[in-house]
């Protein structure tokens, strides 16, 4: 997988520059994370309308990871706080704005995030194909506070490798990284993993917030990666060679 370096195809932290407000502000509401429904989105009036795109994500780990707090966290939303288990499939939809380095066009990501418990998946065998069917991106989750999740990384992503999945960019998302006093993962063996593995490896807490800059740094990656999957996807193509139409003669 061809990672881009952080800040070379968007500008990263662009919600704490002056241009950006009039397009943060559509993606809240009195301070607060606006939520949107699967046929909402962000009101632009026409004098700044921008193209949105849309991407479909999904979380792959095991049970108690922390993959619904994950897409709370990034959606602004509460979460209980006793764990339990996803039932079936729950999306979520986040839009995010974002500024093209090398333009400056601005760009509407229309995030929808799939979240599947992990016993939903074991007993039936037709969801995790529906999952994978259209998708962009999955996000492979590991908990700093079990170790046997952070070893299972490399089978998680052996699964989620071959020709029909090239294609998909995959970001590894270190969840509990505050839980100090109940680490299980050493910084040490995240820089053992870096060197075997040229994924990107971001780190989250496990309290929601409603500030943009606790959700930035994972979602400006996540669209980076996004865009650029979608660049080299666009110049494969045009490189390929048109072949004459059939006339039947």
């Amino acid at each position: 997988m061809d990672v881009p370096s952080p800040g070379s195809i968007i500008v990263l932290d662009w919600h704490r520059c002056k241009d950006s407000k009039e397009y943060f502000n559509k993606i809240l509401h009195k301070k607060r994370r606006r939520q949107f429904g699967l046929l909402e989105s962000p009101m632009m009036s026409p004098l700044a309308a921008v193209d949105t795109i849309q991407y479909k994500i999904f979380l792959s780990g095991k049970s108690g990871v922390g993959k619904t707090t994950v897409v709370a966290r990034l959606a602004g939303v509460n979460v209980p706080n006793v764990h339990y288990e996803t039932i079936g499939i729950e999306t979520t939809v986040v839009y995010w704005p974002v500024k093209i380095q090398d333009s400056g066009r601005v760009l509407f990501f229309r995030l929808q995030f799939w979240d599947c418990g992990d016993n939903a998946l074991r007993r039936f065998d037709h969801m995790l194909p529906f999952c994978k069917e259209d998708l962009d991106a999955v996000f492979l989750l590991f908990s700093f506070t079990d170790r046997s999740s952070f070893e299972d990384l490399p089978n998680q992503i052996c699964k989620w490798m071959g020709p029909s999945l090239d294609g998909i960019v995959k970001l590894v998302v270190g969840t509990k990284f505050d839980l100090f006093m109940h680490r299980d993962v050493a910084e040490r063996d995240v820089r053992a993993f870096r060197s075997s593995w040229v994924l990107p490896l971001l780190r989250v807490g496990g309290e929601v917030s409603d500030c943009l800059g606790d959700v930035a740094l994972l979602l400006d990656c996540l669209c980076e990666n996004l865009w650029h999957q979608d660049c080299l996807r666009a110049a494969a193509q045009k490189d390929q060679p048109q072949t004459e139409p059939d006339t039947g003669l």
